[in-house]
């Protein structure tokens, strides 16, 4: 007997007992759905969060002060911002420094987030200026009243995304009250995920729901000032001529700082490589992944328990036929074969039908939580496989058990 009247008899088979075949298959097409709807969402997801972590500044170095330990003539000055730039490896150099107030426009008002930095920081958080431009350095040593703004923000104030050369007012925590004029409008989504995400963060922010909200991006200068440290930074960032650098860009940072302010028997200056937060998110998100989907797939072998079962069943029913078969000199061979294509096709049907249902799974998911996915074929395949190995497995015993017997006593029976 060949393989293609096997699988017509195996298909015959379900369909004469087609609601119990369907029933055993339960169990292989939620296994084979929950574990590519895991797998495919959390790789999506994965992806989604470590592109954000890479746009947000992945090549630089982060480097900052222990604020708890140091004291103020430990801070980063601008003199050692020069400094840093020239080292050989170092390509840009940025303070990153925050402070937080109310903004106001002739006909809105809310909260503001402030980000203070120089011309560099933009280019190294990949910050593209939608209209206008950023400040340069010069506007910022300067002490230049001159802010970009994000669109979302520049609609909110001034009922439109183009908002160069209007001017908001700052009133910063300290009551110190300043007037900027926007120079541009940057896309900031790569930092903040979105700018939608950014508002209501701000309206939410302090039990003030019904308040408005935006962020500006300020000379790091004036936020120094606001913050009652005029020429000194806590934070900097750094990005290096080559990305593979990074460690070495930041070793030389602090050596330099060291060396510079003679404290160099305090541990006071540390780094962070932003590219090992990816590293380390990835591992993370990848164990987790595993681990959920490994948890799924029990499903699966319980799911195979049960074609095992339906199997055992269907062979007491074909004792008759089967004793004709061997009667008329079917070998032992061929009858487990008959019975084993039978528990392979049933759960591949499980597993095409699961993968169906998988895909749809993750799409849905995707549609709602608003993030990528990532349908790989090797996912689907190793699903679809593993659900046919489980119909190999579990199948063997019934078939072997169908093959042994003995033609007069299975022609004996009812």
């Amino acid at each position: 007997m060949d393989i293609f009247e096997n699988i017509r008899i195996a298909v015959f088979s379900i369909k004469t007992n087609l609601m119990r075949s369907l029933l055993t298959m339960l169990g292989i097409i939620i296994g084979v759905a929950s574990v590519i709807a895991i797998i495919t969402v959390g790789q999506g997801g994965r992806d989604y969060i470590v592109g954000m972590i890479k746009d947000m500044g992945a090549s630089c170095v982060q480097f900052t002060v222990d604020t708890s330990v140091a004291s103020k003539s430990d801070y980063v000055t601008e003199k050692d911002i020069e400094a840093l730039r020239n080292l050989e490896s170092v390509e840009y150099v940025s303070p990153m420094n925050m402070t937080m107030g109310t903004m106001e426009s002739r006909t809105t008002s809310g909260m503001a987030m402030v980000m203070g930095g120089s011309h560099e920081l933009g280019k190294m958080l990949n910050m593209t200026p939608k209209y206008g431009r950023f400040p340069t350095n010069e506007e910022g040593a300067n002490g230049k009243m001159v802010a970009v703004i994000d669109p979302m923000s520049a609609y909110t104030f001034f009922g439109k995304e183009n908002a160069v050369g209007e001017s908001i007012t700052l009133n910063a925590l300290t009551g110190t009250t300043l007037t900027f004029k926007i120079v541009g409008v940057v896309d900031m989504t790569a930092m903040m995920g979105s700018s939608e995400d950014m508002a209501l963060m701000m309206e939410q922010s302090q039990d003030m729901m019904t308040m408005t909200g935006g962020m500006l991006i300020i000379p790091s200068t004036i936020v120094a000032d606001l913050n009652g440290n005029p020429g000194a930074y806590e934070s900097l960032y750094l990005s290096a001529v080559n990305e593979s650098e990074l460690d070495s860009v930041g070793e030389s940072a602090v050596k330099l700082m060291k060396v510079r302010h003679n404290n160099a028997d305090r541990d006071l200056y540390n780094y962070v490589n932003m590219a090992t937060y990816i590293d380390l998110l990835n591992t993370v998100i990848n164990v987790f992944t595993i681990f959920i989907a490994a948890v799924s797939a029990i499903s699966l072998i319980v799911g195979g328990i049960g074609v095992m079962n339906i199997m055992l069943v269907s062979v007491t029913e074909r004792t008759r036929e089967i004793g004709i078969r061997k009667a008329l000199g079917a070998k032992t061979r061929t009858i487990m074969f008959q019975f084993l294509t039978e528990s392979v096709i049933l759960c591949l049907i499980g597993g095409l039908v699961g993968m169906a249902l998988g895909v749809g799974g993750a799409m849905l998911v995707s549609y709602v939580m608003k993030i990528p996915i990532a349908i790989h074929f090797s996912t689907i395949a190793i699903a679809v496989g593993f659900s046919s190995a489980i119909g190999i497995f579990f199948g063997i015993n019934p078939a072997r058990r169908a093959a042994k017997m003995l033609p007069i006593e299975a022609l004996r029976r009812e």
